[in-house]
């Protein structure tokens, strides 16, 4: 009985071994590879296009990667395992970084290049996980990433002695309240009262002929329609992808395990 409890359990362990995944077998989508699905569309063109201007500008590569369980596996081993199979940098000059989170295990690590390790040095790598924090407890992970990698991508920009252009950060939309209807109906009676008392020293149309300006109750009857129906307008939208800054790929640079950790 017990030879064959041993056979099982060894069984069992082979098994698991086969079956633990093998996180280097993964491939990079881009500067960001969202394997866990989290980032929103908007927020990934934006550091798709903020990373390829921080190539650029400085030869530094910065890879922001999700996925969605670490398997049980510690959080050092798995960005170091990538950065390596990988090759985030140059292989000259070895600056390259990884931004990992493990969306399940609330897990995250900034892995540094060996050429960036004077640049980025262990302990301002915990102060942007930290930073990071408050928004992936929302789950507003498209923006702690952008906002990581503006942080990371001006000093760098700053060590180098270069301009960086930072993304324009997208802001939530503001939910508007409605108006009451007893506070419309109080500026129609006002508005109605103007129109006629208008009406009673100068008798005229409510608009003057062409040239003219508007009549002063025409006016106010007009910004309120347009407030009471929500009427709004806005700036230019957002932008498309610049081809001409895309991912090229990786260049082979190393890491010898610099960087931070943290949680959420």
């Amino acid at each position: 009985m017990r030879a064959t409890a041993r056979v099982v359990l060894c069984a069992l362990a082979l098994a698991a071994q086969a079956l633990a995944f093998d996180f280097t077998a993964l491939k990079p989508q881009g500067y960001v590879s969202d394997f866990a699905g989290v980032v929103d569309r908007e927020s990934r063109q934006r550091l798709e296009e903020y990373c390829a201007r921080l190539e650029k500008a400085t030869g530094v590569q910065l890879a922001l990667v999700t996925i969605p369980s670490l398997q049980g596996e510690p959080i050092e081993d798995v960005a170091n395992a990538l950065f390596r199979a990988w090759g985030i940098g140059s292989k000259q000059s070895n600056e390259g970084l990884l931004l990992l989170l493990a969306i399940r295990d609330r897990r995250s690590r900034l892995e540094v290049g060996y050429g960036l390790e004077p640049v980025i040095p262990d302990g301002y790598a915990g102060s942007v996980l930290r930073a990071m924090r408050p928004a992936l407890r929302e789950q507003r992970y498209g923006e702690a990433l952008l906002a990581a990698a503006v942080e990371l991508g001006q000093r760098i920009a700053q060590a180098k002695g270069v301009q960086l252009e930072a993304p324009a950060v997208p802001q939530r939309a503001r939910r508007q309240e409605p108006v009451p209807g007893w506070a419309f109906a109080m500026f129609f009676v006002f508005v109605m009262l103007v129109l006629l008392a208008s009406a009673s020293f100068r008798p005229r149309r409510l608009y003057r002929s062409a040239g003219g300006s508007p009549d002063l109750g025409a006016f106010m009857l007009g910004t309120l329609l347009g407030r009471s129906i929500g009427v709004r307008t806005s700036g230019g939208g957002f932008g498309g992808f610049d081809s001409g800054d895309s991912f090229g790929g990786f260049g082979g640079g190393d890491s010898g395990g610099g960087g931070a950790s943290s949680s959420w």
